[in-house]
């Protein structure tokens, strides 16, 4: 009786992860990889941190999305380079999508990559892209269950960030509840409170990606980023 071997399902994903790590290793070019949830507001934050980290660093987007341009069109008008990543209904990115996008843009020229992930809070988690850091994104407006329901996307993360936090006040999101799951999940991620129209928590999430990219931003006292250590 023959009996079937199941191969990695992830094995052509993961061996194309390690190439663009390794080639993002030898540029001195650091990758995260932002995910979250469809409305979770991870355009809007990058809308808010970009104009920030790019007074001192040399910023990319790669755009995931499942059917437009969107996305990489409100990057576009803050004057970052970004490649549109259409997946033609996929819910997710992969490896090789990443490795054909990265000759769209002149990587050795670049400090910071991130890639906005399609807006799933199940798929994305599963795949490797060769970040050197995760971070995930739940926002109050979908519900304080959700790290429950869903804890793989929270469970690898480097830093969560909790979203559209101005909308506290008037939506049924216990706080607590949801760092009490989170911190079930991933005991060892910052959480970061943020709302990217008020403000709150940007300039923390622009130091703490500074600082993954080892330029030592610091954000002084009227919200500029201020470079101690240029690389």
């Amino acid at each position: 009786m023959n009996v079937p071997i199941v191969r990695k399902v992830l094995e052509k994903n993961d061996a194309a992860a390690a190439q663009n790590r390794e080639r993002f290793d030898r540029l001195g070019l650091t990758c995260v990889d932002l995910l979250g949830g469809a409305g979770s507001g991870k355009t809007a934050l990058l809308e808010a941190v970009l104009p920030i980290l790019t007074r001192n660093l040399r910023v990319a987007v790669l755009e995931g999305d499942i059917a437009t341009t969107r996305d990489a069109e409100r990057i576009a008008a803050l004057g970052v380079p970004v490649v549109q990543l259409t997946t033609e209904g996929g819910c997710h990115l992969t490896a090789p999508h990443v490795q054909r996008a990265l000759g769209e843009l002149t990587l050795d020229e670049l400090d910071l990559l991130i890639i906005e992930n399609v807006g799933n809070p199940i798929c994305p988690a599963n795949f490797a892209l060769g970040e050197h850091a995760r971070v995930a994104l739940l926002s109050v407006a979908e519900g304080d269950d959700k790290p429950a329901k869903y804890p793989l996307l929270f469970r690898g993360a480097d830093l969560v960030v909790i979203s559209k936090c101005d909308l506290l006040p008037h939506v049924d999101f216990n706080l607590a509840a949801a760092k009490t799951d989170l911190r079930r999940v991933n005991a060892a991620a910052p959480l970061l409170e943020t709302s990217a129209r008020c403000g709150t928590g940007i300039d923390r999430l622009a130091a703490w990606l500074a600082h993954l990219v080892g330029s030592a931003l610091r954000i002084d006292a009227a919200g500029s980023a201020v470079r101690t250590n240029r690389k």
